[in-house]
């Protein structure tokens, strides 16, 4: 089985973003757990890049498959997510981990360690709904991977 591992910069708190992202995650077929980074200290915006990229790195280390979310990425449809995480499951891989990063992004060291990088299209999305719509994604791929209705085409 699966096991999902959700590591952003910044804080949730609550609100309906909070909510959405907790309606789709109870419904997962693996357990989630949502890691939110937060780097308080000072400096300019690069400096504030790389300390972030650092925090979501060292949350990596020892994770199966990491799974950059950036602008980047690669644009793919929900069948072919739920493909790819059938794959890493088929191959051995059972921790997953999720990587969003700050107002800045993802650096280069930081993308290199994915095996997958995706893109949620060319706009750009706050990063609290950006959560909620990776955990609605992976709720999506679950209900493809066991055969639920949930996902038409």
């Amino acid at each position: 089985m699966l096991r999902v591992t959700i590591c952003s910069i910044g804080r949730f708190g609550r609100g309906p973003e909070r909510d959405l992202f907790d309606t789709y995650v109870k419904r997962l077929n693996w357990p989630c757990e949502l890691v939110e980074l937060e780097d308080r200290r000072g400096g300019s915006d690069a400096e504030r890049k790389l300390r972030e990229n650092v925090l979501l790195r060292e949350r990596a280390a020892g994770a199966d498959v990491v799974v950059a979310l950036d602008e980047t990425g690669r644009h793919i449809d929900s069948r072919d997510l739920a493909g790819r995480l059938q794959a890493f499951a088929d191959a051995g891989d059972r921790h997953v981990v999720f990587l969003i990063g700050g107002a800045d992004g993802l650096d280069d060291e930081t993308r290199a360690l994915a095996r997958l990088k995706l893109s949620f299209g060319r706009l750009t999305w706050p990063h609290l709904l950006v959560r909620a719509m990776l955990a609605e994604q992976l709720y999506r791929a679950s209900a493809i991977l066991s055969g639920h209705p949930y996902h038409r085409d």
